[in-house]
């Protein structure tokens, strides 16, 4: 039987950063490896992953959920580490 383990790791996301994803989309774990893996093979997927793990520590500050916003952000910058292509590109003025 495959288990969210096995899911998460053909995901290629952390298991943080799916609960990222869970939390931000408010769907089981199970959905948003799947979302992750989709979208990491999307033009500007990883941009929009980055997006949506700062929204849920933008939302974690606000709530002042600190502890909650130092994992969130642990999960980005791994995230960022992994998927390069994610970082923040330069804009022309």
């Amino acid at each position: 039987m495959i288990t969210i383990t096995d899911i998460i790791g053909l995901s290629d996301l952390s298991e943080e950063e799916v609960a990222a994803l869970a939390e931000h989309e408010h769907v089981p774990e199970v959905f948003a490896a799947t979302l992750g893996a989709y979208l990491l093979h999307e033009a500007h997927g990883a941009e929009r992953i980055r997006d949506m793990i700062l929204d849920d520590v933008r939302g974690a500050i606000r709530r002042h959920d600190v502890e909650h916003a130092r994992q969130l952000i642990g999960a980005l910058r791994h995230f960022m580490t992994e998927h390069p292509e994610a970082a923040f590109k330069p804009s022309a003025a």
